[in-house]
């Protein structure tokens, strides 16, 4: 658990109330008959809701059965009518070239070891969905002087209506920045910049526009396509066709120190080029993946707008600075965007996934040789990981052939794909052997942290949420001894050690569900044994929860 830039720890003195116990998942005996006549039964009624998910559990039903012939038989016949029915939707899909579905499909009957249901490979499919949005614009912008670049950016105007301050009604707006990707009038921005066109939440007045660089005194109207608030990315569509068009460069082709430009309208100023360099690659602000840190001049008005190198090709997109720090600016890499194009096209919220676990980056060990990649820390009682059978201490080294390496690779490899597919997991198990399991993606939700506390014990959950690992002491609830410390970890950094005892007295969480206080009673090795009755609070997100 390494310490992340917006991922904090607190310590004070303030007292909450308690959280409900949660429902504490049970495991399935694949060996009683009654259980697995009940998991038939419930197979059939997930899969009227999801198909995938329906033929994941039949899968695992029957690999479970494989030892009883009788049980294997029925678990069998399920699992075959799982697989007719999702063959007839991907065949359904590719007839109506909806390359999106097919592909999750396709993935999914692989990963089960389904064979011989299409004439296309997996990696055929997946070309189709990236030809389904050819990014070869007929008046491509690389190659191109960069100053002549800024004629195919936009300011993103969006109408918020009249603001009443004080009894005088002013004009409220927000101000982006965007540029064409396609020469039929898609731009790409920032979800933060057009939030109140897709909120749901939202419930006052929005209308979105753009203005063009040649053009800066006329609105023309647009429209989302597609969002993405975790990657705070947008795909906008206007119907005019776009003066000049954008290509996506390559991470492989930037490094630090490699210089860039930057264009926008930053405070409204449209028409605005500033550069500098990447001054790193891998900044820890996302849940999911890393930014990139630029030092090029950015302000308000520079959200959604493209970073660009000396050929002219798109690098980043821009989405944050700190303001009263000079030259700290951030983008988002362009190889997110270029990953999720599809799904944005697709339409509507792209919705991310996980498999309700948690764990950390660790590095190769040579005298072990255990392999670099994400090892799991803690697994959600009933959640996808645990049903599919990884294991604490498991280590994560590919998702779909794709390697994993550390955290960010592994998110990385997660966005290939949508929630609701089937992916093949490769494990290094902690005897020395390797495994292949199926794991089924599940929907990202917005505090995983919470997910977690909701499904298992408190003293469990401590693990992944504070960085400390609870044993028993006796037989109260309440009261433990701290059998593990995380390095870094919020129990670390609060000075908390192995053998300390430990009451845990309230817990508590921010009203959004994003921040776990827990009061706790202990006697800190650190403090010479003194009594210490303290709040500790942690971040119910980040790049850990995978």
């Amino acid at each position: 658990m390494k310490k992340k830039l917006i991922f904090f720890s607190l310590a004070i003195f303030v007292f909450f109330a308690c959280a409900s116990d949660p429902d504490i998942f049970t495991p399935l005996d694949y060996s009683s008959a009654d259980m697995v006549e009940n998991e038939i039964s419930n197979i059939t009624v997930l899969s009227e809701k999801s198909s995938v998910q329906g033929l994941w559990r039949a899968y695992l039903l029957k690999t479970n059965c494989k030892d009883d012939p009788v049980l294997l038989e029925k678990a069998t016949g399920i699992f075959e009518n799982c697989v007719n029915k999702i063959v007839q939707e991907y065949n359904s899909a590719l007839s109506a070239k909806d390359y999106t579905k097919a592909y999750k499909l396709h993935v999914s009957l692989d990963a089960v070891k389904v064979q011989n249901f299409s004439e296309y490979s997996q990696s055929q499919i997946y070309q189709f969905l990236k030809d389904s949005f050819p990014l070869v614009p007929t008046n491509s912008a690389a190659g191109k002087p960069v100053y002549s670049l800024i004629n195919g950016t936009v300011t993103v105007w969006v109408d918020l209506g009249i603001q009443v301050e004080n009894g005088m009604g002013y004009p409220n707006y927000v101000i982006g920045s965007g540029f064409f990707i396609r020469d039929s009038g898609y731009i790409v921005t920032n979800y933060h910049v057009i939030q109140t066109e897709v909120d749901p939440e939202y419930e006052g007045y929005s209308r979105l526009y753009i203005k063009l660089a040649s053009d800066p005194d006329t609105r023309i109207p647009a429209k989302v396509v597609g969002w993405d608030p975790v990657l705070d990315l947008a795909l906008l569509k206007t119907e005019i066709d776009a003066p000049l068009t954008f290509s996506l460069g390559s991470s492989e082709d930037l490094s630090v120190g490699d210089r860039i430009y930057a264009i926008g309208s930053p405070a409204g100023l449209d028409r605005t080029l500033t550069s500098g360099i990447v001054s790193s690659v891998d900044r820890s602000l996302f849940t999911i993946g890393s930014v990139m840190q630029i030092d090029a001049a950015v302000n308000s008005g520079n959200s959604g707008g493209p970073i660009v190198d000396s050929n002219g090709n798109v690098q980043g997109i821009t989405f944050a600075g700190m303001l009263e720090y000079t030259g700290l600016n951030f983008a988002i890499p362009v190889e997110y965007l270029k990953v999720n194009l599809p799904y944005l096209l697709d339409g509507g919220l792209r919705k991310h996934g996980w498999i309700s676990a948690f764990g950390d980056e660790i590095s190769r060990d040579e005298f072990t040789s255990r392999p670099a990649g994400v090892e799991v820390q803690y697994v959600k009682p009933g959640g996808s990981a645990y049903r599919s059978g990884l294991k604490v201490k498991d280590v994560i080294t590919s998702v779909n052939g794709i390697a994993v390496t550390n955290l960010n690779s592994f998110h990385e490899a997660l966005m290939h794909f949508q929630y609701d597919t089937i992916v093949e997991i490769s494990v290094w198990s902690e005897d020395g052997t390797t495994k292949n399991l199926p794991v089924y993606i599940e929907e990202r939700p917005k505090s995983p942290g919470y997910e977690l506390y909701k499904s298992d014990l408190v003293s469990n959950v401590f693990l992944p949420i504070f960085g400390m690992e609870l044993t028993p002491v006796n037989s109260s609830k309440k009261l433990f001894a701290i059998s593990n410390v995380v390095k870094g970890s919020v129990a670390d950094e609060s000075g908390f050690s192995v053998h300390d005892p430990l009451e845990i007295v309230k817990v508590h969480f921010s009203e959004d569900k994003k921040i776990i206080y827990s009061q706790v009673f202990s006697k800190k090795r650190k403090n010479g044994y003194l009594e210490v009755n303290i709040m500790i609070a942690a971040s119910l997100d980040s790049p850990n929860y995978f």
